[in-house]
């Protein structure tokens, strides 16, 4: 069975290739041109833009959505992940969190599966870890800088590219793999 995985992220493709293939599914990896919904919720993104390529492209397809989320902040950015990553930035998160002692967030991960003429499916990957109080490390981008790992004293962005990714949750690409093998 072939898959599209909607995406322009190679790590993303190279990890879902990694997980599928050896369990015989072919994953093509291809930029698409999808509107990107406004919506509240991470999961409302994903599935959107999942089910509207499947039905652009008649195929089975897989759409990844992510955000920050800071419980302390309402959840917020969530959604708003991107567009806070190109307005305010992490040193507007910063100082959102100034005095602010619960420091947790998390990365969620939504992989959406959408086969043609169905409703998509949702498989979420967390990532846990907390806010630091001052921007670190010279490795990665963004919210990098800023996020400090469950486990560990120091940002993603003081882990190369080849550590940083050992610190992500795959739990969602594992749920995934699990039920195409379960579908079978």
């Amino acid at each position: 069975m072939k898959i599209i995985y909607c995406t322009g992220n190679n790590f993303k493709l190279k990890l879902a290739k990694e997980i599928l293939e050896p369990l015989g599914f072919e994953i093509e990896g291809r930029k698409l041109d999808i509107p990107e919904i406004q919506a509240d919720s991470i999961q409302e993104v994903a599935k959107y833009s999942s089910k509207y390529a499947s039905q652009m492209l008649n195929m089975s397809t897989l759409k990844n959505d992510s955000g920050l989320v800071i419980p302390a902040l309402n959840n917020f950015p969530s959604a708003y992940t991107k567009y806070v990553e190109e307005t305010i930035t992490e040193d507007g998160i910063l100082k959102l969190m100034q005095g602010e002692k619960d420091r947790t967030a998390y990365f969620l991960e939504v992989l959406a599966y959408t086969e043609p003429g169905k409703e998509p499916v949702v498989f979420i990957s967390k990532t846990e870890g907390s806010i630091a109080t001052n921007k670190f490390g010279d490795f990665g981008w963004s919210f990098d800088k800023i996020f400090i790992p469950k486990g560990q004293d120091k940002t993603l962005a003081c882990f190369n590219d080849d550590e940083r990714w050992k610190f992500w949750s795959n739990d969602g690409y594992t749920n995934l793999a699990n039920y195409l093998k379960n579908k079978e």
